[in-house]
């Protein structure tokens, strides 16, 4: 990655090196997380971590704020796990041009953390749930995973009545492809939103294309119709209606095909990962290391310059086709 480059201004939008308008930044908290899901962390212990303190995070919301970032997306790792969660959601929700926080968590502290983090600030949640089956789930995730935990964890986010709750379910052949009806009719029932991810190359496993999910959907009695609803995200949706049981029920199906329906052109994110670095794009392998500019005495203006140096670096498409070597892992990186 180049050097920061004086020259680049600090105001107006802020785009990428191919013109996208870059709105959207996801935010790792942490690298330590409880599971040990196969595709996020498939190898050895947890990191011992130097993540970006609570002060400099907010500074680095700040700087991301004046260059247009309107939508925060808390990740990890694990989020629930960092200990001043709660303040550090306070301090984003107080930063002028933030309209947004969202949160993606494994549910294992939802219970307790949902309403607060409703009080907080978080307006919108992403919940991991590949499997409504329990020693299937430790299988994929590792054995500190209790289906029963994160199922309490949904429920108590459904009645503390977040503006969105969606389920993030990523395809992995051999593992859940017989249930992704099953785990669309289980959001529908906390009016959440399940979301079906293609696989990644961070770790084993073999995808599943999102036109093969479609028509397993249709197959486990979902019928599927266009719909327009769109997010912040790359996520499409459709819309799912289920006659399972005798009585009719719907709801919206989201799907996310990084590998097989490529959704870069539509980028609008930036991460920031749990060691401070600055990642353009997370099938990228270039980093910009924001916390060594933080605590090395940079400007505001010259974390700002440094940003837009990386963005505008930022290629055409994802490299994840090429594979995972020299990719990341995904846990740390913020997905």
């Amino acid at each position: 990655m180049s050097e920061p480059d004086s020259a680049q201004p600090v105001s107006g939008p802020l785009v990428d090196g191919q013109g996208r308008r870059i709105q959207y930044l996801r935010l790792s908290l942490t690298d330590r997380c409880n599971f040990r899901c196969s595709y996020c962390a498939p190898m050895g212990p947890d990191r011992q971590e130097d993540p970006l303190t609570r002060p400099e995070l907010a500074r680095v919301v700040g700087v991301f704020a004046k260059l247009g970032i309107r939508r925060v997306r808390l990740t990890g790792g694990e989020p629930t796990l960092r200990r001043e969660l709660l303040d550090i959601v306070r301090d984003v929700r107080a930063t002028p041009g933030i309209e947004e926080i969202a949160l993606t968590t494994n549910g294992h502290a939802l219970a307790t953390h949902a309403t607060l983090l409703l009080d907080a600030g978080v307006s919108r949640l992403n919940v991991s749930l590949d499997t409504l089956d329990p020693a299937k789930l430790q299988r994929i995730s590792g054995r500190a995973a209790t289906l029963e935990r994160i199922v309490s964890g949904i429920e108590a986010a459904f009645r503390a009545g977040f503006d969105s709750v969606k389920l993030n379910v990523v395809v992995v052949r051999g593992e859940n492809e017989d249930e992704l009806g099953n785990l669309a009719r289980f959001a529908w029932r906390f009016g959440a939103t399940a979301r079906f991810i293609e696989l990644m190359p961070f770790g084993p496993g073999k995808p599943v294309p999102t036109s093969e999910v479609k028509g397993l959907l249709e197959a486990q009695g979902i019928r599927l119709e266009p719909d327009a609803t769109r997010g912040w995200g790359p996520a499409y949706h459709m819309r799912g209606t289920s006659d399972a049981g005798g009585v009719p029920v719907s709801g919206l199906v989201g799907f996310i095909g990084a590998m097989t329906e490529n959704f870069c052109d539509g980028c609008n994110r930036v991460r920031v990962g749990a060691d401070g670095s600055l990642r353009a794009c997370l099938g990228g392998r270039d980093r910009v290391p924001l916390r060594e500019l933080v605590r090395g005495g940079a400007s505001d203006e010259e974390i700002a310059r440094a940003v837009r140096t990386a963005l505008l670096a930022k290629g055409e498409k994802h490299e994840m086709l090429r594979g995972g070597a020299g990719l990341l892992p995904m846990i740390g990186s913020g997905g």
